[in-house]
């Protein structure tokens, strides 16, 4: 189902003020920045090591990663896995009793095809699975 690591996410308060670490201390190419308006979202991505990192700024307080900033803080908000058909996975994974958040695939940062796992369906963490945009 999976074919590896496609990125990692991270929850940050204030995207300006995260960038810089990353992009000019670290070294990591910075290779788009977008708003996902659905998800209340602004999103950069960096790339490193053949994958890719997404800092996370909520434009909104409602937006789900402002709630998880106020519970848990900023830091490490979910690990996105790729794969070739987003849609299939979703439903192989739902008809094996694994709770989702997304039962259908949508579109996320970059175009690309995504759908979330329940974190009480994986050991608490908040997994993507990721299709490359068609």
């Amino acid at each position: 189902m999976s074919s590896g690591l496609d990125h990692l996410g991270l929850a940050v308060k204030d995207l300006d003020a995260a960038l810089p670490f990353y992009r000019d201390l670290l070294g990591l190419e910075h290779l788009s920045t977008e708003t996902i308006a659905s998800d209340q979202v602004r999103v950069a991505v960096l790339e490193f090591g053949g994958g890719h990192l997404e800092l996370l700024e909520p434009t909104s307080p409602d937006s789900p990663v402002a709630r998880f900033i106020e519970k848990r803080g900023p830091g490490l908000h979910h690990v996105a896995l790729r794969v070739n058909d987003c849609e299939i996975a979703l439903k192989a994974l739902q008809d094996a009793g694994v709770t989702l958040i997304d039962s259908k695939p949508r579109i996320g940062a970059g175009g690309k095809i995504i759908g979330f796992v329940h974190p009480k369906s994986t050991g608490g963490v908040l997994l993507e699975l990721s299709q490359k945009p068609t």
